[in-house]
């Protein structure tokens, strides 16, 4: 019998290091105890500072990415960047999604389009979760924007840390063993769920399963749930060993 091979299209921000790693790494260990398998392309939008100018800016140059990624004829495409979504005002992540997907289908290779920032409040909502506790390496401006998007969308934020980080690829370089700790730091007790990195540049799905295990509550991050969406757009079973709550197959 043959095994499906499904590409994975990615639209990173250029200074973007880490959604090309995780994204991988989680599909990987899918491959352990299912049958699909996947490779991975990306096209790049520039951007090195995470300022809401370079992040407007940046967008802008989302329509050219999709219509390259249709060009190799992927079977989803990915928007990976949280932020950029969720600074173009509330609910964006409908309408860039919506675009973008009318981009692949001009090109007569129509693909479902995922937004790490959709796929956020999506996952939130098929968690049920209504109170959640977040960390974010944003600047506190944006973080708060991030958080009022968030809102906007049905959740109350109980607790959060900004760890105040501009430069994109110090936000890559952040040791994603300091986020238990962090985490440690804030007030989690009314909180459903725990967004352990409310960006896809800051490494963290190495914490996952600890962050769970210290605090007995399930734990997402962007990356996770931008993976837990790109299956479901496959109709693909969203189950990935150590991908916390959300991939464990409960959901």
């Amino acid at each position: 019998m043959t095994t499906k091979t499904f590409r994975i299209g990615q639209i990173v921000p250029s200074s973007n290091v880490t959604m090309e790693t995780e994204i991988p790494a989680m599909l990987a260990a899918r491959q352990l105890i299912r049958p699909e398998r996947f490779t991975f392309h990306s096209a790049r939008m520039r951007m090195k500072h995470v300022t809401k100018e370079e992040l407007a800016a940046m967008d802008g140059q989302s329509d050219r990415c999709a219509l390259e990624l249709s060009d190799a004829r992927v079977d989803v495409l990915g928007y990976a960047c949280l932020v950029a979504i969720m600074s173009m005002g509330h609910g964006y992540h409908r309408e860039s999604q919506a675009r973008l997907q009318a981009v692949t289908a001009e090109n007569k290779a129509p693909a479902p389009v995922v937004t790490s920032a959709g796929a956020l409040v999506e996952a939130l909502a098929v968690m049920k979760a209504k109170r959640i506790a977040l960390v974010a390496p944003y600047m506190k401006p944006l973080t708060k924007m991030v958080i009022d998007y968030i809102e906007a969308e049905g959740f109350e934020v109980v607790s959060h840390a900004a760890l105040e980080i501009s430069d994109n690829l110090k936000v890559a370089a952040h040791d994603p063993a300091n986020l238990p700790g962090i985490v440690g730091g804030l007030d989690t007790s009314g909180a459903d769920v725990i967004v352990l990195s409310a960006c896809v540049q800051m490494p963290s799905l190495a914490s996952v399963p600890l962050v769970e295990a210290l605090t007995g509550k399930p734990v997402i991050t962007a990356a996770i749930a931008t993976t837990y969406q790109m299956l479901k757009a496959l109709e693909l079973d969203p189950v990935v060993p150590g991908g916390g709550a959300l991939l464990s197959g409960a959901y």
